[in-house]
């Protein structure tokens, strides 16, 4: 099982993509029109063979305009695992009894599963298989044309912080068929190539995904791109669309 996408949420997608570009050094981002039906504008991006996503409201009343009341501003908003069977990560979901509030089952092309964030805390939880393997859907068609790697290689992990981070981390380990365990600063999941971590909520702006990973080239250039779009905060993390980003020396 594989972290394949992040997304975030952001009231302003112009402006957030602005930041996320410049600082990552990505390239053209794809908007993917299935989004609408959600009420909603997407950009996504390759990161390497990875993506990060940004959603934005179109319109009152959609679980992500609610989500930015919630915790005050643009914040993490999905997790997206890719496996390769999508039968056994169904049976494992239900066994769960965790709620699927959607599902797409395209033959020979993509199946995905959406597992409701109060079944599982943090955030929206997608599992998705994909025909063949290193395609990518939400992508877009021509996404290998828009990678650039010069500057970050990919998405290697995501953090979930909430109040009972053992409890979250457990939640999502059964509904995964996956294994949590402790680490120092709270309890981890080991994907394929990289990892969630869930900790304790300290930042006042209750549960949710709080952090992306991503492995780049050279960490201080890009904390330096930061620094000129005003991304970096004072202990010198980077932020982008609400949400902390650990550099990870690619």
């Amino acid at each position: 099982m594989r972290l394949r996408q992040i997304a975030l949420v952001g009231q302003d997608l112009a402006a957030a993509t602005a930041d996320i570009v410049d600082v990552l050094g990505l390239g053209e981002a794809y908007a993917d029109p299935g989004v609408g039906k959600f009420g909603l504008t997407n950009a996504v991006w390759p990161v390497g063979d990875t993506f990060l996503e940004v959603v934005t409201p179109l319109q009152p009343g959609t679980t992500a305009g609610r989500l930015l009341e919630k915790r005050g501003g643009d914040g993490g908003y999905m997790v997206i695992l890719q496996v390769d069977d999508i039968a056994v990560a169904r049976g494992h979901i239900h066994a769960a009894g965790a709620r699927v509030i959607e599902q797409v089952d395209v033959k020979d092309k993509v199946s995905m599963s959406h597992i409701h964030p109060k079944d599982i805390g943090g955030a929206i939880l997608s599992v998705d298989q994909m025909i063949p393997r290193e395609n990518w859907e939400w992508g877009g068609p021509d996404w290998r044309r828009n990678v650039r790697t010069d500057v970050s290689a990919a998405v290697v992990g995501g953090e979930l912080q909430g109040d009972d981070p053992e409890g979250m981390a457990r939640r999502w380990a059964t509904v995964l068929g996956l294994t949590a365990e402790p680490f120092a600063a709270g309890w981890r999941i080991a994907l394929d190539g990289g990892e969630l971590r869930f900790v304790a909520a300290t930042d006042g702006r209750g549960e949710g995904l709080s952090v992306f990973d991503v492995a780049v080239r050279d960490p201080e250039a890009v904390r330096n791109r930061a620094r000129t779009r005003n991304c970096l905060v004072p202990d010198g993390g980077v932020v982008l669309c609400g949400t902390r980003v650990r550099l990870i020396q690619a």
